[in-house]
């Protein structure tokens, strides 16, 4: 089995230093690696970015990580990429990772995503060119994470967004922003590759749990969601066999 730690936006800045740190102690007891998916800080500000490096940086389990609407805020992409690289937190971005676990080969194939609505309620690259850039934006985001997943030489496939690939993991939103928290395309993408999990943030007010019109399991990881430092999902390594414990609170 591989033991899978997520959790997503929780949004730190200075006056959180610290907070996460003392659940993140022991994490090898409990999880293999630790996903992060997105909207690790409050403005995507460097300085937040340390905070990030210094709470979830040096831990024993491999990190890694995708960004989220809030990191891009100050367009300091590159540099909030450094601070957490130098922290040994490997940020993706339309690429993907593998690792060699004591339970088998876990490939991660991480991408923000992108907002744009789902099947039935979604825009369309129609129309004015902010609208066809909108939905283009989402379609290529898309398309980077089928590409990895394709790639991706594992015993077990896990997709890392920030953007939710699914409707039912953002119910308990309100319904007028759905389109601003996911888009459909993900889902198709994350259904053509044998994944194993989907793990998504982003919607604070969503449900937990939701499936892909391909059965692939979705979990929605944001930390007002889960209520916990992180939570736990535990999978076989194997692609053909199902995840047997899909929850853990920690």
């Amino acid at each position: 089995m591989i033991t899978i730690g997520a959790v997503g936006d929780v949004h730190l800045d200075k006056d959180a230093a610290g907070t996460l740190r003392p659940a993140l102690g022991r994490i090898a007891d409990k999880a293999d690696v630790l996903l992060l998916a997105g909207d690790l800080t409050r403005h995507g500000t460097v300085a937040e970015a340390r905070v990030v490096a210094d709470e979830f940086g040096g831990l024993d389990v491999p990190v890694i990580a995708v960004l989220g609407n809030h990191d891009y805020d100050r367009d300091a992409v590159p540099e909030v990429t450094e601070v957490l690289a130098d922290a040994d937190i490997h940020v993706l971005e339309g690429d993907g990772v593998v690792l060699s676990l004591p339970g088998g080969t876990l490939g991660v194939a991480g991408v923000k995503g992108f907002g744009g609505g789902f099947e039935g309620k979604c825009g369309s690259a129609f129309g004015e060119p902010e609208m066809k850039a909108f939905i283009s934006h989402t379609v290529a985001a898309a398309d980077r994470l089928r590409t990895t997943l394709n790639s991706l030489d594992c015993d077990v496939k896990v997709a890392l967004t920030h953007y939710a690939p699914i409707p039912e993991t953002v119910h308990g939103e309100p319904p007028e922003i759905y389109p601003f928290l996911g888009a459909y395309q993900l889902g198709n993408a994350i259904d053509c590759c044998d994944t194993a999990l989907a793990l998504h943030g982003h919607a604070h007010f969503g449900s937990e749990r939701g499936v892909t019109p391909g059965g692939v399991p979705v979990r929605n990881v944001a930390q007002p969601v889960i209520n916990a430092a992180y939570a736990s999902y535990r999978l076989p390594a194997s692609v053909q066999e199902p995840m047997t414990e899909v929850y853990q609170p920690t």
